[in-house]
Order: C-alpha cells, then sequence, then structure tokens
C-alpha cells in the first residue's frame, strides 16, 4: 500500500468516544434486573473469624442476600492468590475479601455492609518487610533462576573477582511496595443467561479471565464469556482475576439477578495485588579503565503467603545488561501476611534497574568517568552466560542520541557545581532494557460485500493503543482506508489471544494479521477464479495479484467488496495464529532505552522539581508514533512515581495507612516536566516480520535511577531509599 498508515502519528480510532464519554466501561454497563453488590474486608491483619452479625445487614432497606464464610458461596478455586474466598473462616491479611451484600441499589449496598459486625481471634500478623529479611528463602518460582554465578576461570567465587578489583564500590537499595492505581477501579457486571455467564469487567485478559471464572464456578469455559472493550488502565494488576470478579458472578448465580461489583478505592489496595517491596545489595569491581571485572547483585523481595508473584529485579536487569567476566545474581523472598503482590510495569526491571543504574553511577563517579562512557566501555553485544547475540540491539546509538538531544555534553561532574538562584541543577542517566515478548496469537481478518473489512482478536486496550494498531496493521496489510477496517478485541469470545501484558500485545498480533489477511486474500482469489460471476472468472491463479483493496489479472480487477457482492458472499475469512519469535538458542530478544534528566533542588529547602527529561528507546518497527510516544511517556511517569512520591505505608497490624489517593502520592499534572521522546525505528526481523516490539513498559525503567542520579549531581547526597523526599535531602 502506497500510502500506508504504518509509522504515522495516526489519531487514536477510540479517542473520541473515549473523550466523549461514550465508551461503555463494565461499570457503565446496566443489565436488566440489575443489582448492587459491596464487598466486606477484613479490618484484622491475621487470624481467624469468630462470628459475623448480619441481622442489621439482612434487614436493611433493599437488600437480597448477604454471603459470608458462614452463609458461603459456591466457589472451588480461587482467583489471583492460593486461596478461595468465603470458603472458610481465616484472615490472611487486613483487606481480605470476607463476604459481599447484595441490594438494590449501591447505596443500600454500601450503607448495609456497614452495619455488619465482625468478630475476630487474632493473631499477629508478619507485616514488616525489613523485619523479615534476615529469615528469607529462595524462592521455587518466578521468571529468572533464583542464582546465576558466571565465573572467570580460576575464579572460585564472586567475592574472590570483588576482591581483586583495583576499583570496588558497593550500596544498598530499597523502595517500598507500591499499588497501581489506574483510574478505572475493579468491576464487574455478571450476567446468567440462557445457560451461560456474560462478564463485563476491565480486564487485560478477556479469555484468560473467562478462564479463571469458569475453574472457580465448576463451568465450561465455552459457558463463560467476558467482555472488555474498553479498560480504564491496568499496568498489570488487571492481568489476573482477583476474589471480587468471582464472588460476584457467585452471588449474581445466588440471587438470579446480574450484579455489578465496584470496588472502592481502599479496596482495590487490598482486593487485588501490588508490586513487592525490594531490598537490594549490589558490588561493582572494575579496573581503573572501567572495564567492569565483577558484579554482585542480591535483591529481598516481599511475597505474600497468599501467593502471586514477586519482584525478580537482579535476573531481568544484572543479569544481562553489561559485559563483566564474573557476575552474580540472587534472587530471595520474604512471606509476608499482606495482600498477594503481582504483576506492576516493568516487574523486575523497575526495581533492579534502579539499584543497578545507581550503582554504575557510583562507579563512575568514583572513577572520575562519564557515565555514559562508562556504559559504552562495557557495552554487552551478547547475552553473558550464554554468548549469543541480541536479535538487535542499538543501545549505543540511543546513548550517543540520547546525550546529543539532552544536552549531555553541558554536564558538570562535580557534585553542587552548577546553581541557578537558590537551586542547585544536576543532570543524570541511566539504562532501560525489556525483554521482547510474543505470546500465543490469534487474528481473524474477514472481507466483508460492503468493502469494509473486521480484525479480530481476543486482546484488550487499557490505553496502549490496540484498537489503532489493529486498524492500521489491516489497512496496510489490506491495502484500503484506516475508516475501512473495523476492530474488534476485548471478547473473549473473539480468536484467542494471551492478553495485554508483558509489552507483547502488537509483536504478538502483526504477524498473525499478516498471515490472516494472506489466507483471506486466497480465498479470495479463489472464488474470484472459479465462480463465474466473477469478471476474473477462469483466471490462473498463480497470476492474480493482490494490491490496494483488489485482485487484478489480465488487464483486469475488481476489489474485494464489488466481488463478493456479485458472487453473493456476503465476506470471505481466515484465521491464522502465531506464537514466540524468532530461534531462542540462536538469540537474545531485548528492547532497549537511555533516560537522560535534570533536576533543580532548592539550597535551602530541599525542594526538588524535575525539570526536563530526554529518553530515546530502540524497540524495532514503530506502529504509531504518536501512541508509542504516549506510552514512553506513561513509562516515565511512572519512573517518576518510582523516584518521587510512591509507596504503601503497611502499619504493624498489616493495615495499609495510605491506601487512597489523597495520601498514597502519584504525581499530577505540576510534577510532569517537558518530555522529549525519540524511537530509532530500527526494525527486528529476526523477532517477527513486522519488525515490531512492544513499548508498553520499557518507558519506566531507568528513570528513578536517572532522577536519583541527577539529584546526587544536583546536591552531592547519594539516597538509595526511595521515594527520593525532602526530608532525605536536607
Amino acid at each position: 500500500m502506497a500510502d500506508s498508515p504504518l509509522g504515522r502519528p495516526v489519531n487514536r480510532v477510540d479517542g473520541r468516544r473515549k473523550v466523549t464519554g461514550t465508551a461503555a466501561y463494565a461499570a457503565d454497563q446496566h443489565p436488566d434486573r440489575m443489582v448492587h453488590g459491596h464487598l466486606l474486608v477484613s479490618d484484622v491483619g491475621h487470624g481467624t473469624i469468630r462470628s459475623m452479625d448480619t441481622a442489621a445487614a439482612r434487614s436493611a432497606p433493599g437488600v437480597l442476600a448477604v454471603f459470608t464464610p458462614f452463609e458461603p458461596l459456591a466457589l472451588a478455586a480461587g482467583a489471583g492468590q492460593n486461596w478461595v474466598p468465603l470458603q472458610d473462616t481465616l484472615v490472611r491479611y487486613h483487606g481480605q475479601v470476607i463476604g459481599i451484600v447484595v441490594a438494590d441499589t449501591f447505596e443500600q449496598a454500601r450503607d448495609a455492609a456497614a452495619l455488619v459486625r465482625t468478630d475476630y481471634d487474632e493473631t499477629p500478623p508478619a507485616a514488616s518487610f525489613a523485619a523479615g529479611i534476615p529469615t528469607a528463602t529462595v524462592p521455587t518460582g518466578g521468571w529468572e533462576p533464583p542464582v546465576v554465578d558466571i565465573l572467570a576461570d580460576g575464579v572460585t567465587s564472586i567475592d574472590e573477582a570483588l576482591a581483586a578489583s583495583p576499583v570496588v564500590v558497593s550500596g544498598n537499595y530499597s523502595q517500598p511496595s507500591k499499588h497501581h492505581n489506574a483510574m478505572e477501579p475493579h468491576a464487574t457486571v455478571a450476567d446468567w443467561r440462557d445457560g451461560g455467564l456474560v462478564v463485563h469487567g476491565g480486564t487485560q485478559a478477556p479469555a484468560g479471565h473467562a478462564r479463571s471464572i469458569a475453574a472457580a464456578l465448576r463451568l465450561d469455559p465455552a459457558q463463560v464469556r467476558v467482555l472488555s472493550p474498553y479498560v480504564g488502565g491496568g499496568f498489570g494488576n488487571k492481568a489476573t482475576t482477583w476474589a471480587d470478579a468471582v464472588v460476584t458472578a457467585a452471588a449474581a448465580r445466588a440471587v438470579g439477578r446480574p450484579v455489578k461489583t465496584v470496588l472502592t478505592r481502599p479496596q482495590t489496595f487490598t482486593v487485588t495485588g501490588h508490586r513487592s517491596a525490594v531490598a537490594q545489595a549490589i558490588a561493582l569491581g572494575a579496573d581503573h579503565d572501567g572495564t567492569l571485572i565483577a558484579l554482585k547483585h542480591d535483591a529481598w523481595s516481599s511475597l505474600s503467603g497468599s501467593g502471586s508473584v514477586f519482584e525478580s529485579a537482579p535476573g531481568t536487569t544484572s543479569r544481562m545488561l553489561y559485559r563483566t567476566a564474573n557476575l552474580h545474581v540472587g534472587q530471595k523472598v520474604v512471606t509476608l501476611d499482606v495482600p498477594p503482590s503481582t504483576f506492576m510495569r516493568a516487574p523486575g526491571e523497575e526495581s533492579g534497574s534502579f539499584a543497578l543504574e545507581c550503582a554504575m553511577d557510583e562507579l563512575a563517579t568514583a572513577l572520575r568517568m562519564d557515565p555514559v562512557a562508562l556504559r559504552l566501555k562495557n557495552y554487552a553485544t551478547v547475552l553473558p552466560g550464554r554468548n549469543v547475540p541480541w536479535s538487535s540491539k542499538h543501545l549505543d546509538e540511543c546513548y550517543r542520541v540520547g546525550a546529543s538531544r539532552f544536552g549531555w555534553a553541558r554536564r558538570r561532574a562535580t557534585p553542587s557545581a552548577v546553581a541557578e538562584g537558590d537551586w542547585w541543577v544536576g543532570m543524570g542517566m541511566a539504562t532501560a532494557v525489556y525483554p521482547a515478548n510474543r505470546f500465543p496469537t490469534s487474528v481473524r481478518v474477514r472481507l466483508l460485500a460492503d468493502g469494509t473489512a473486521a480484525v479480530s482478536t481476543a486482546s484488550a486496550d487499557l490505553g496502549t493503543g490496540m484498537w489503532t494498531v489493529l486498524a492500521q496493521l489491516g489497512a496496510d496489510r489490506l491495502g484500503i482506508a484506516m475508516d475501512r477496517v473495523r476492530p474488534e478485541l476485548g471478547d473473549s469470545a473473539l480468536p484467542a489471544n494471551f492478553g495485554a501484558f508483558g509489552s507483547a500485545s502488537t509483536a504478538g498480533v502483526a504477524p498473525a494479521l499478516r498471515d490472516a489477511a494472506a489466507a483471506a486474500v486466497r480465498s479470495l482469489t479463489e472464488i474470484a477464479v472459479s465462480d463465474e460471476r466473477s469478471v476474473l472468472h477462469g483466471a490462473d491463479p498463480a497470476g492474480v495479484e493482490y494490491r490496494a483493496g483488489a485482485l487484478h489479472a489480465g488487464g483486469r480487477s475488481v476489489t474485494f467488496g464489488a466481488l463478493l457482492t456479485a458472487t453473493g458472499h456476503p465476506a470471505v475469512e481466515a484465521t491464522a495464529s502465531g506464537g514466540p519469535g524468532g530461534p531462542p538458542a540462536e538469540y537474545a530478544f531485548h528492547s532497549f532505552g537511555a533516560h537522560f534528566c535534570e533536576v533543580r533542588v532548592n539550597r535551602w529547602t530541599a525542594e526538588l522539581r524535575l525539570s526536563r527529561i530526554t529518553t530515546v528507546v530502540d524497540a524495532g518497527t514503530i506502529v504509531n508514533p504518536k501512541t508509542a510516544r504516549n506510552q514512553i511517556e506513561g513509562g516515565m511517569l511512572f519512573g517518576v512515581g518510582q523516584a518521587l512520591f510512591e509507596g504503601a505505608q503497611v502499619e504493624p497490624n498489616g493495615r495499609i495507612a495510605n491506601a487512597n489517593l489523597a495520601d498514597y502520592l502519584i504525581p499530577v499534572n505540576a510534577d510532569v516536566p517537558p518530555m522529549d521522546v525519540h524511537f530509532l525505528d530500527h526494525p527486528d526481523t529476526v523477532f517477527n516480520p513486522a519488525g515490531v516490539r512492544g513499548v508498553g513498559e520499557i518507558g519506566t525503567v531507568g528513570v528513578a535511577a536517572a532522577i536519583a542520579n541527577a539529584v546526587f549531581n544536583a546536591t552531592g547526597r547519594r539516597v538509595r531509599d526511595l521515594p527520593i523526599t525532602v526530608e532525605k535531602l536536607l
């Protein structure tokens, strides 16, 4: 297609619907006879429920039912954790779901829930991450091996390699647990109809959500359909099914009416998951010229006793980022009586990059070496340990382009060397790395007699731009205008899709859509040459060419819409599937980037302002620079939150003290500096034929380190415990 929309900054096809309020999210659904659910959650950190007095709630106006462990719902499996809601009286953490009230209106359900009186037999919870570190254990699960040692010949341990290094820097880094806080709280509308269950829910994985709910309710997966066309943010927390969804579905079955449950903001902190708290110890050994000799990186991550996942920090960053003869990464977990930890944007990379990239800055300071030059000195061209090249890597270009765009050459290496009035000005930089992922994906392309096309897959768009990506990719492969392509997603009944997470959606959809479009054209060609009503009847199929939405042969041509209309076919379609790309034994797959930022710190009050930031990204072909830039800017803002604002405050009884948007600080408009984003746009055709890698998560990796490094350059103070607050700079 000569005027293909690929690579163009196309507006979101769903943008007008979202800004005008016509996009219907889960909580906007109102099926006939719908009633409302309100969750009951525990207000102790550990123990057992002795009794629950629900009499007043049951007699309150509009109440249909109250379900508790003493009047349980029929559930067979957990969701997002290793326990089944309302099937026992054990309290595993503060804020655990222990019941649901169903009433005619939301207000009636909420008010009745406040009337329930619960008595507990309390036991002290293990809620302190710091106190649990001495008893941390090696995990049995996780994405990366918990311990990796790569040692040079003749070296017996990483400590021996460090001891032999002429220059050594070491430090301990930490950050608290963090919460996703998407604009849209988790919501479920469960509607039983025609022997099955229809669920409206904001989820990143409609098909996976349907399977989880089916397992919890002992249903055949074919009996559950999940609809999630619009998702108001997720950041990983809506990739998993949580207790609220299965409890709502079971309650709807029990009362015989559709039930809607929308979590309150405090409930989103405990009913759903969060990012682990992480403590890290890192040591770097180098020669005087900056050559890394040894890198030792250990981490301790919080893990809920209720299960789910934890941050795997060293294995996702130090494991592959720099060339060194001796490498050790180690991971342990601290099991706590807290809500489940789960995926959160760049899980592992976000926390691991903070420690590694700050340590690299400390080494550069010790060596009196430019931080960019140090990274280039230790540039890895093969994956350490496996010694295979990356499918495509242009991180060195990210450094050089970023330094030029930002004006890095003006940086003064001496801390507090630059002042403007009452403000010290500092510059910092850091590296970003994130794996290039592809998950099993199926896409259907359907060519219609009216000259339009439908492109369908059971993915989701949580603000990532998948609505637009489908339209762009479909228009490119079919050679038609974008407004003639109808994207379809957010429905578990569509062709199978693993879901929108892991920065894998576009990379999975693009090759599957390419194959489906080609197969649909082959079917179209078969109709054209075999049907007597076709103007191309009798043509040699090998001589038929498809371009710009039409078939051409022997000087004759016909658009697919006209052909289907003439031959009486309403449509022709094809579905194609794809899986992980590229031969893992031959290549490593990652995206890369570099951040450069400037901060200003008031010399009298220690007020910190992030004044500008430049990010250069190497993520393969960029399908839509506008939506991709939006993703990177969102990731950068995530990193600002990590660096300067975010952190759960867990009390000794396990209660999260700041479980609201007044006390849990996140960046707001006034905290966002000018952001300069640049894409290298080098296709990675080894990874997939479209050359595409994801951009949803890499933008946040390394931002906190760049800010911390800039703060050191401005003030001479090295803050290793996030967030960086005024108190830590005074």
